[in-house]
């Protein structure tokens, strides 16, 4: 092999310095000599006893395409196997990695022990997403509770809100099923997009409930009166989503069925949401209630109206105790500039 290499690649025979470049000499056959397959048969190999033979009387050998290239990965020989879902609708990247993990990868590590093998594509793609979410994730959902504490400035009112979130989940997961798709990246990237739009509606519910409370509204008739009025806002918005979604979710094109799983997770997510919205959230604020009077109850030992424990109408309280406290506070003022006035009047008059 040696021998042909050296005759038809070529062996260095030299190698010397002309100024600041290096020269390498490499000695070959010409061109005429290396230019066809009869040339390498009766190319002239030397033996271990010094005679010289034709390469076609001591080897055969056949003719096949080599590699292109030759890969490595953190200093390691590496090859590439690339392959597309025939059907996406039937399986999965996910199923056929963990068939090749469990079927595939055993037989070809017992005879080659030195292999190892790494997961790259799509799955590698899926699991850098869920790592960033277990932390990010948490993070963005820290996030919006602490806004939404802000503006209602309520602990408890966010994380009912929250908890809207995983039941919305078994909706995106009747879609995937519905229409043969299966979770991937591109669900967990609509799930995110749901998220946001669930908890604008919820927050369209909320603050109308709070603004009923301030108005003076016992607290049952001000979660209605909040259903009630919020309804066309919050069904509007949902389903011009679906609308907006629904071209995408009807096209049969190969191009479409990349970005499927995104507008199912959205379409199917936001509509099963927007009834959470109106049913489940109200169900959950009138639960929070009914914990909160026990409590106070139990504290105090005296029983209060729905009204007394809501934040909002505590809030009303304090701003009312305020204006009261800055009215008398002004009273008095103007109580001792008037003493003052008189008593100027009288030094006057003396």
């Amino acid at each position: 092999m040696n021998q042909v290499r050296a005759g038809f690649f070529g062996a260095q025979a030299q190698r010397f310095q002309r100024g600041q470049d290096e020269i390498r000499v490499w000695v070959r056959y010409d061109r005429e000599n290396r230019s066809s397959i009869t040339d390498l048969d009766e190319m002239r190999i030397q033996t271990p006893t010094g005679t010289r033979v034709p390469l076609n009387e001591i080897a055969n050998y056949t003719i096949s395409r080599g590699e292109v290239a030759i890969n490595h990965l953190d200093g390691q020989r590496e090859i590439q196997i690339n392959a597309d879902l025939k059907d996406p609708k039937t399986t999965s990247a996910p199923d056929i990695i963990t068939w090749v993990k469990e079927e595939i990868m055993p037989e070809i590590q017992s005879k080659y022990p030195t292999v190892t093998a790494s997961y790259e594509g799509q799955n590698r793609e899926r699991l850098k997403l869920v790592n960033s979410l277990n932390f990010v994730g948490l993070m963005v959902l820290l996030l919006i509770y602490i806004t939404i504490a802000f503006t209602f400035r309520s602990f408890s009112q966010p994380l009912l809100l929250l908890l809207l979130i995983p039941f919305s989940l078994t909706a995106v997961s009747w879609g995937h099923w519905i229409h043969g798709f299966p979770l991937n990246i591109l669900s967990l990237l609509g799930i995110i997009a749901l998220i946001g739009i669930m908890v604008n509606d919820g927050l369209v519910l909320i603050g109308k409930f709070n603004g009923n409370l301030r108005e003076g509204m016992q607290f049952d008739k001000a979660l209605y009166e909040a259903g009630r009025s919020r309804f066309r806002a919050i069904f509007l918005t949902s389903i011009t989503t679906i609308a907006g979604l629904a071209p995408l979710l009807l096209e049969k094109s190969r191009q479409a069925q990349f970005l499927k799983p995104m507008a199912i997770s959205i379409a199917y997510g936001i509509g099963f949401a927007t009834i959470l919205t109106l049913l489940m959230l109200p169900l959950f604020l009138s639960f929070s209630n009914s914990i909160k009077v026990g409590s106070k109850w139990l504290v105090t030992g005296n029983k209060v109206n729905k009204e007394e424990v809501e934040r909002a109408i505590k809030e009303q309280q304090v701003e009312e105790h305020m204006n009261e406290s800055r009215s008398f506070s002004t009273n008095g003022i103007h109580e001792h500039q008037d003493l003052d006035t008189d008593q100027k009047e009288l030094e006057e008059t003396l």
